[in-house]
């Protein structure tokens, strides 16, 4: 494998496993679940600072503030926690009701035994090593636990970069034909005349 060929790999490689992860976290999906509480309690960030909105309108910078969240159970009985933050403009899903969505979540807590069961529309990820939770954007009454949709976008979207990995592959393919070949190929030709200049004159004076 030639030394092109490795960074074309790599470069093609890299741009779609980072789009992949972008349109992953940013791109809401949705999820039926029941809530069964909502919280409201000090954060102190760290490092997962960049996963957490910025600080409200009329607070003040700190390394801790109040962090709403939505505890949930999916139909399987598995937890799934929610923040409830106001993303303003980025990403710009301009949610600026997370007060009025924290209310709505509460009245739709129920029991295991009489559920209400609801869609929550959301972004992000859940890590517990670096305490993310994903951010509730919405959520409206479900017709039941099995009452899904198709993502279409994020469908689209992973099928979008798919093809832009596919388009670039060739455009690196084309440009290393026409442009790097010839020009590794004219670099070694110089490299190998010099190396047979520097050995003619290691020879003459080994002779001596």
């Amino acid at each position: 494998m030639s030394t092109y060929t490795l960074i074309k790999r790599t470069l093609v490689i890299s741009i779609v496993v980072i789009l992949g992860l972008f349109v992953h976290y940013t791109l809401p999906r949705n999820e039926v679940v029941r809530v069964v509480g909502v919280t409201e309690r000090l954060e102190t960030f760290g490092i997962n600072r960049f996963f957490f909105a910025g600080i409200p309108g009329g607070a003040e910078s700190g390394e801790s503030r109040d962090v709403r969240y939505i505890e949930t159970a999916r139909p399987d009985g598995t937890l799934r926690i929610f923040r409830n933050e106001d993303t303003n403009f980025w990403p710009p899903f301009l949610k600026f009701d997370a007060a009025d969505l924290q209310a709505r979540a509460r009245n739709f807590v129920s029991t295991e035994e009489e559920p209400k069961w609801v869609r929550v529309r959301f972004y992000g990820v859940r890590n517990q090593l670096l305490t993310i939770f994903p951010n509730a954007l919405n959520m409206h009454p479900a017709d039941g636990p099995d009452d899904t949709r198709v993502p279409w976008t994020r469908l689209i979207s992973f099928i979008a970069i798919l093809f832009f990995g596919g388009w670039l592959w060739l455009k690196l393919r084309l440009y290393g034909t026409e442009t790097v070949e010839p020009f590794l190929n004219r670099m070694g030709e110089r490299f190998r005349a010099v190396r047979d200049v520097f050995g003619r004159i290691r020879r003459k004076f080994t002779r001596r």
